[in-house]
Formats: structure tokens, C-alpha cells, sequence
């Protein structure tokens, strides 16, 4: 049972209406996780709008594809239930068979330093920093790793307050 109920956004604050519809102008869904967080609107943009804005920055490193399994494995390693959910969902309907994947070298890459993230964040091997540093250079080691802060907090508010995945209901 959710801690916090959803925001009912027909009734909700004007503010939260033009959140809302900033957010829907820009081609992105409202998810129980959103309205969970858009009972406080500088929380939703920190968290929402922001890792929106990381993931298109990761983009300009990775391929998105890359970067949706990067999120897709901290999910699943931070064993959260709504993101891994959502992530699924979402490889499901660009095709990718998250049951038989054929993963490119820079996706094994990302995956791999996905899990060594949530596993051991204080010995991830230096082998491992330095390939991702040959493959993304300094500054997209730094967007990688920020992506990265913002999937585990996602993850952990999910679990924390016990949203429940919409994919489930």
C-alpha cells in the first residue's frame, strides 16, 4: 500500500496543472511516481524534470538505447520494482528482448559499471573507470555517474514511499 496518496491532477493546484502540462508538452507521460511527487513541485523538477534533462546530456555520449539499459540495470540491481517495471515496459515496445539481449560493446560497458555502482560504489575497479574514461571521456564518465545518482534516487523513492508500478495495478 503507497505511503503517499497519487496527486489527483484534475483537482490539483494550478501549479501542478502547469507542471503537469509542461511536462505532457514535452511528450512524456505521467507515471504514479510523478504524482506522487508533484504534491510538491520543486521536488517533482528535481527529480523528474532534471534526470529528463541528464538523460538527454547522457545522449550526447551513449546511445539512448545505452542509456535506457544503464537505467534498466540500476533498477534491477536496486531491485526496484516500479523502474525496473517501467524500464521493461519500455525496451518491450522499441523491441529489445530483455529475455534474450543482444547488447553492443558500449551497452555491455554501461551495464557492467551499472552494477558495480549499486554493488560496491566505494571499489569499482579502476579497470573499469579507465575504459569507460577511453570510451566517454572525462566529461561523460561525469554524465554517466549523474544519471546514475539520479536512477538510484528514483529507485530508493519508489521504494521508500511504496509507489506502486500503474504496469501492475
Amino acid at each position: 500500500m503507497p505511503i503517499i496518496d497519487l496527486v489527483d491532477i484534475d483537482n490539483a493546484s494550478d501549479e501542478v496543472k502547469e507542471a503537469v502540462k509542461k511536462h505532457l508538452d514535452k511528450g512524456y507521460t505521467i507515471t504514479n511516481e510523478k504524482r506522487t511527487l508533484l504534491h510538491n513541485v520543486p521536488a517533482f523538477e528535481a527529480l523528474e524534470v532534471k534526470s529528463y534533462e541528464m538523460s538527454k546530456e547522457l545522449q550526447k555520449f551513449i546511445s539512448k538505447r545505452a542509456a535506457n539499459l544503464f537505467e534498466y540495470a540500476i533498477s534491477v540491481e536496486n531491485d526496484c520494482l516500479v523502474c525496473t517495471t517501467f524500464y521493461k515496459k519500455y525496451m518491450e515496445s522499441i523491441g529489445f528482448d530483455i529475455n534474450n539481449p543482444d547488447y553492443t560493446e558500449e551497452e555491455e560497458l554501461v551495464i557492467e559499471y551499472a552494477r558495480a555502482i549499486v554493488r560496491d560504489r566505494k571499489n569499482i575497479p579502476a579497470e573499469l573507470f579507465d575504459r569507460l574514461k577511453a570510451h566517454l571521456g572525462q566529461e561523460g564518465l561525469v554524465v554517466l555517474t549523474t544519471m546514475a545518482m539520479f536512477m538510484i534516487a528514483n529507485n530508493y523513492f519508489n521504494d521508500v514511499l511504496q509507489v506502486q508500478s500503474e504496469f501492475l495495478q
